[in-house]
């Protein structure tokens, strides 16, 4: 079983509040609310696709990459774990 049917709810849950976050813009664009208040709507979904995306690729290095908790090879766990931690970083 693959990391995104043994997640799928909480997924499924994320994208759904994005869903609702964009619908949220549309509401705003529709009904003329300010410039801002919609820049601060867009940089919410930006944010949540974000940490979507983040917690995706974390949950593929673990599952087709290697698993830093469980590989056996400390070089390629230890490689694994950085790469994991580059992804956070640089995805906040």
């Amino acid at each position: 079983m693959t990391h995104t049917i043994r997640n799928k709810a909480k997924l499924l849950g994320r994208v759904r509040r994005l869903k609702g976050q964009i619908e949220a813009i549309e509401r705003a664009l529709e009904t003329e609310v300010p410039c801002g208040e919609i820049l601060n709507l867009t940089a919410s979904v930006r944010g949540a696709v974000t940490g979507l995306t983040a917690e995706l690729l974390e949950d593929h290095i673990r599952e087709h990459v290697s698993n830093p908790d469980k590989d056996e090879d400390p070089a390629r766990a230890q490689g694994a774990a950085d790469l994991i931690s580059v992804i956070r970083t640089y995805l906040k």
